[in-house]
């Protein structure tokens, strides 16, 4: 059964990471690359679960060394982006390394996370901005270079999803941004597994 939180149980002492560190992140970078979805030419969907939650939240504790205080605040962060079972949750992120060429883009996606879904056979999932998410578009318009998603799935749209035979397409259908990217194989397999 898939895990939806992380406790203060399931923290591991700082010393037993510490000497685990460096094969977690091969470990969790390997994960992460089935999970990791590009649509268009800057577009990055960042898929989360229990284990990219949980390395980073002992990457954080690592790193500031917080104790039981920092626990509090990083559950808080990291826990609403684990899939309760029937979604997918993701970090979207625009990745422009010129600063001038973010500056500009940004500014012509306004509402873009209004404009995001999945389209499995038949069905349509539209992304969720999480109750209590900070605004990430600007009263100027700008939006943020980093989105928190979720794509809430009815039991219909998750059987068709693992079925290999419907086609799963994720699609950006923004006026400035109009893409789409096909989900299958090894990605499509791992965030299957989001819904248990």
């Amino acid at each position: 059964m898939a895990k939806h939180a992380i406790t203060a149980a399931d923290i591991l002492p700082y010393e037993t990471y510490a000497s685990e560190r460096k094969a977690r992140r091969v470990a969790i970078t390997e994960l992460k690359r089935s999970r990791r979805i590009a649509v268009g030419p800057f577009a990055t969907f960042y898929f989360e679960n229990f284990a990219t939650m949980f390395h980073q939240v002992h990457e954080m504790l690592h790193i500031e060394r917080g104790g039981a205080e920092q626990l509090v605040d990083e559950l808080d962060a990291y826990n609403p982006l684990i899939p309760n079972g029937a979604e997918l949750v993701a970090t979207l992120m625009f990745e422009i390394d010129d600063e001038k060429r973010r500056e500009r883009e940004l500014r012509r996606l306004t509402g873009v996370e209004t404009k995001i879904h999945f389209e499995v056979g038949d069905i349509r999932i539209d992304a969720v901005v999480p109750e209590g998410e900070i605004e990430r578009t600007k009263a100027d318009g700008k939006t943020s270079a980093v989105h928190f998603l979720h794509f809430p799935f009815s039991a219909d749209a998750i059987k068709k999803f693992r079925d290999p035979n419907v086609r799963v397409l994720l699609t950006i259908a923004h006026e400035n941004y109009g893409h789409m990217a096909l989900v299958d194989g090894a990605t499509r397999t791992s965030l299957a597994a989001d819904f248990a």
